[in-house]
């Protein structure tokens, strides 16, 4: 039943977005006659001949419906159809494209490793965790920024990368460390966040007694730990190679990506259909892949019911940590708001910080500290409030795996840029239509952690034996597995604030989200990235405040989060031996 669930609802969101991404044109109001003349020759006068000819030449006189379904009629003889600009195949572009990015993608995903790697080293010795302020503040550094900051120093400054283009190996290691090192403090942070509990259990402690080396220890912790974190891997693969589009941009790297994003200005309607779909394609294939690796590592537990899931602990910093980042935050905010983000004085452009200008001015002389502290509201706040709808989303559909999942992989597999040009075409671009498109695919990382714990949950010998003593469904949801599920969800949630910000930001970055003059923490990264070689200053404030909301995100997490302690008479079994060790 749910794999014939989960299999329609791919379909069915498959087609919808490959519907969506055929009715662009219209959708946005624009004539994509005048769209395709124009990327074709900017020179050209768009006179009723002109676009009428293009028109012609595109069959787009018949409607909307006409081209999309020429194009799904020579999909399925593997036609991709003909580009509107060039001219040429499709399909040659959408798999030259595609291998850039998965080899990319490949180099990307190593960092990430390396770094969770070292990031989660220190628990594995030390048998705690920590609070994960830095590795949320590593998380929240903007791939953008940290692609113009690689770029300059490495590439400009020092010369010892290439800064653009495709040749070779050396040309790969830039975008791979913008791309790897934010989502290696994400995976390392879930990673180190779940070791704890697992290296507290019965187990261990008798591994140690019988002299098994630290070695296989922490191998089996790591395996004991993997299975719910395996689908966030997978999610992370995916979005390295959809969501690199600001670093492909920036490096002039000819990924599908920058690709889809091409074709979408230009409205290039076949070679975005073909980029989008080759995107939700190997978000499905990935999918799978991080399914069976899932139910490899579990074995047979979740089939015999034999799963003891480690009891939920926080891993808590000292109240100082968190306190002093709020205040950190709040004062900074607080000062900015005294001030007018608006007032324009081109004399004082590019200032350096100082007593009148704290934080410096940006390129129109604007206060640097008054526009951080007005964009905190619209930056922070919304995407809270993102965040909020995508836990209560992501719980209410991990207890409908079967239905989910096929939504969950067409979701994750769409760039947010993608989602960004579509809703801003239907709502035109601004801080809602950007708040929209980010809700619309933050879900599935959280609904896939939900739904791997729910299983888990489920197969636990513990709620066999409430089962057998004669509890309820309800009685059994509400008071063991939704307690034992919602909280490391929410935690997720929370560490997740941060990177729904940034995708707030990158829209913004785009042109895709709130618009000038706006104090928006991403508009001021992008009118930023102009200049930052002279005045760094005006990236790196709107930069450190979201690596501040990481940290606090993180480290605050903790303390609203209440151990529910069980009473001995419901109290569950432990087994001495790991599950499939």
């Amino acid at each position: 039943m749910k794999p014939t669930a989960a299999g329609f609802t791919r379909a069915l969101c498959l087609v919808a977005v490959v519907a969506a991404v055929g009715l662009l044109p219209w959708l946005s109001g624009r004539d994509p006659a005048l769209t395709v003349l124009r990327a074709r020759s900017a020179e050209q006068e768009p006179t009723r001949e002109a676009l009428d000819a293009v028109r012609r030449d595109l069959g787009l006189d018949a409607g909307p419906l006409a081209p999309l379904g020429q194009w799904a009629g020579g999909l399925l003889r593997g036609d991709l159809g003909t580009s509107w600009v060039s001219g040429t195949d499709v399909l040659p572009s959408v798999v030259a494209g595609l291998q850039v990015s998965l080899g990319l993608m490949g180099v990307a995903l190593g960092v990430a490793v390396l770094l969770a790697a070292a990031l989660v080293a220190p628990v594995l010795v030390r048998g705690r965790g920590s609070g994960g302020g830095f590795a949320a503040m590593l998380a929240a550094v903007p791939e953008f920024l940290l692609a113009t900051v690689a770029l300059l120093v490495c590439g400009v400054w020092l010369g010892w990368l290439p800064t653009s283009g495709w040749q070779g190996p050396q040309n790969m290691v830039l975008p791979a460390l913008a791309l790897g090192v934010p989502a290696g403090g994400l995976l390392g942070r879930l990673v180190a966040d779940a070791l704890p509990a697992v290296l507290d259990e019965r187990w261990v402690e008798l591994w140690r007694g019988a002299g098994v080396g630290r070695t296989l220890i922490s191998a089996a912790a790591l395996k004991r730990v993997l299975p719910p974190l395996v689908p966030q891997f997978g999610m992370a693969a995916v979005g390295l190679t959809g969501g690199a589009v600001a670093v492909e941009t920036v490096f002039a790297v000819p990924g599908i990506g920058r690709t889809a994003l091409g074709a979408a200005k230009s409205q290039d309607l076949p070679l975005l259909q073909g980029s989008v779909l080759a995107l939700l394609l190997l978000g499905l294939a990935t999918g799978a892949v991080a399914a069976l690796v899932r139910r490899r590592l579990l074995g047979p537990a979740l089939r015999d019911a034999g799963l003891a899931l480690p009891p939920a602990r926080p891993v808590r910093t000292h109240p100082a940590v968190p306190l002093t980042l709020f205040t950190v935050l709040a004062v900074t905010i607080g000062w900015g708001l005294l001030r007018d983000p608006y007032a324009v004085n081109t004399a004082a452009r590019l200032a350096a910080p100082s007593l009148t200008h704290p934080l410096g001015t940006d390129g129109l002389g604007r206060d640097v500290l008054a526009r951080l502290g007005h964009g905190a509201a619209s930056t922070v706040g919304t995407a809270a409030a993102v965040c909020l709808l995508s836990l209560l989303v992501g719980l209410a559909l991990g207890f409908l795996p079967g239905i989910a999942a096929g939504a969950a992989d067409i979701a994750n597999a769409l760039p947010p840029v993608i989602v960004g040009i579509l809703v801003a075409a239907a709502a035109g671009p601004g801080t809602g239509g950007a708040a929209v498109a980010v809700a619309l695919i933050s879900w599935p990382p959280l609904a896939a952690h939900a739904a791997a714990l729910v299983q888990e949950v489920r197969a636990s010998a513990f709620l066999t034996a409430q089962r057998a003593i004669g509890a309820t469904p309800w009685w059994i949801l509400t008071r063991h597995v939704l307690p034992s599920v919602a909280a490391p969800v929410a935690r997720h949630a929370l560490l997740r604030l941060p990177g729904i910000a940034l995708a707030l930001a990158s829209l913004g970055f785009l042109g895709l989200g709130a618009q000038p003059p706006a104090p928006e923490w991403g508009l001021l990264l992008d009118e930023s990235r102009a200049y930052v070689e002279r005045a760094p200053w005006a990236a790196l404030a709107p930069a450190v405040a979201l690596a501040l909301l990481a940290a606090l995100a993180v480290t605050g997490a903790t303390y609203t989060r209440r151990v529910r302690k069980l009473t001995p008479a419901v109290k569950p079994v432990v087994k001495e031996t790991p599950v499939a060790v």
